[in-house]
């Protein structure tokens, strides 16, 4: 199928599988999946200005569809989605800054890509960790399914910190804490994502769970709803450069759609250490398709 805006001819059914496996991804872990989307649109050809823009124009709607289904399962925290909206705008122009002065010194390359290796593979051990450890705790101490989680220290100390404003989240379980956590958790992770050149769900999600102790399902489907903002935003702004292919988009988003509802409706049959478990694999995969660009050349996602 010929694509004309970014002229390339690519097989649609590869588009939809892409679109699917991202949807399916994205439904299930509350992520964007542009760190797996983003490498495969830029090997079948398509330039690297509309693999980020159509990327993020199909996750937009992607995160739509899943958001939504999340939302009808009482898996959405809009309160603290619009919150952490506000902290991670400011943490992304925060990190593009970095960005900046980074380009100037020169190391870049190797400063980014180191960090987001170390960073990811923090994330995927601890994740992998705690996750085990909560499943060894249902069977030996008989504790709820959904609820259990081996790591509470850091959410219980965040949740005595008593600056004002304090806010309530009733979504999440969370009868009082700081606003100022909130907004610092958004912006540490826009911070994260402005400057490693991420979407930051795979970041977003843990801090979600172990800091702010926000549920496993309420934080996937809390997470999306944040990425429909975030994406759109992205979407228009390339957009407006001319990077987005529409029709490609529409493409992939035949797939994305149905992988979306899927993953979605799949969280309800499994428990959050479960879920945290299988998602301790993702940020391994970033990691990794992350160390082989700096070995062999492979462009930064």
């Amino acid at each position: 199928m010929d694509f004309p805006i970014t002229g390339v001819t690519i097989n649609p059914l590869f588009l939809i599988g892409i679109g699917f496996m991202v949807g399916l991804l994205g439904g299930f872990f509350g992520v964007g999946g542009g760190f797996l989307a983003g490498p495969l649109m830029f090997w079948s050809g398509v330039p690297m200005n509309f693999v980020v823009g159509t990327d993020l124009a199909h996750m937009t709607g992607k995160s739509i569809v899943a958001a939504k289904r999340h939302r009808t399962l009482g898996h959405v925290d809009v309160k603290l989605g619009a919150l952490m909206i506000v902290g991670t705008i400011i943490g992304v122009e925060i990190g593009a800054q970095i960005i900046e002065a980074l380009k100037e010194s020169g190391n870049i390359e190797h400063v980014i890509g180191i960090t987001y290796i170390v960073i990811l593979s923090i994330i995927s051990a601890f994740t992998a960790w705690e996750s085990i450890k909560a499943i060894r705790m249902i069977r030996t101490e008989k504790l709820d399914v959904n609820e259990a989680l081996a790591f509470t220290n850091i959410s219980r100390r965040v949740h005595r910190i008593r600056i004002w404003p304090m806010v309530s989240l009733p979504g999440s379980g969370i009868a009082e804490i700081s606003l100022w956590v909130v907004l610092g958790v958004g912006m540490l992770t826009g911070i994260l994502a402005g400057s490693l050149g991420v979407g930051g769900g795979f970041i977003r999600m843990p801090m979600l769970i172990y800091v702010l102790g926000v549920p496993t399902h309420v934080a996937v489907g809390t997470d999306l709803f944040e990425i429909v903002f975030s994406a759109g935003y992205g979407t228009l702004t390339h957009a407006v450069k001319g990077n987005v292919d529409v029709l490609m988009a529409l493409v992939m988003q035949t797939g994305a759609a149905v992988g979306a509802q899927i993953g979605a409706t799949a969280t309800r049959y499994f428990a959050g250490p479960r879920i945290r478990l299988f998602f301790s694999v993702l940020p391994l995969i970033g990691a990794i398709l992350v160390l082989i660009r700096l070995i062999g050349g492979m462009p930064e996602f």
